[in-house]
């Protein structure tokens, strides 16, 4: 499969629910490049890049997301591939 880079934003009950460690932990089992931060308009965004098929089993665990969030919907958008990544970083 080819590689990808997605952007999410992830809306619901996501911020002060350690929603950005948890989505860095499972990139970094998935071996996603990429980063996540908290947003001023209480989402989480970020990007994540890899396999094709390991990005959708990302994108399944953010919108299940860690016990105590509530994750009403995670919007992507097609990304262009970032050369040079290493690991997935939570921004702040």
């Amino acid at each position: 499969m080819a590689a990808q880079r997605i952007s999410f934003v992830a809306h619901g009950r996501v911020q002060g629910v350690n929603f950005r460690y948890f989505t860095q932990k499972k990139a970094t089992e998935y071996k996603i490049t990429g980063w996540c931060r908290n947003t001023d308009k209480a989402t989480v965004e970020g990007e994540a890049q890899g396999e094709e098929d390991v990005i959708k089993r990302f994108l399944k665990d953010v919108n299940n997301g860690p016990p105590h969030a509530q994750v009403v919907k995670v919007e992507t958008q097609p990304r262009d591939l970032q050369e040079g990544e290493t690991a997935f970083e939570v921004r702040r």
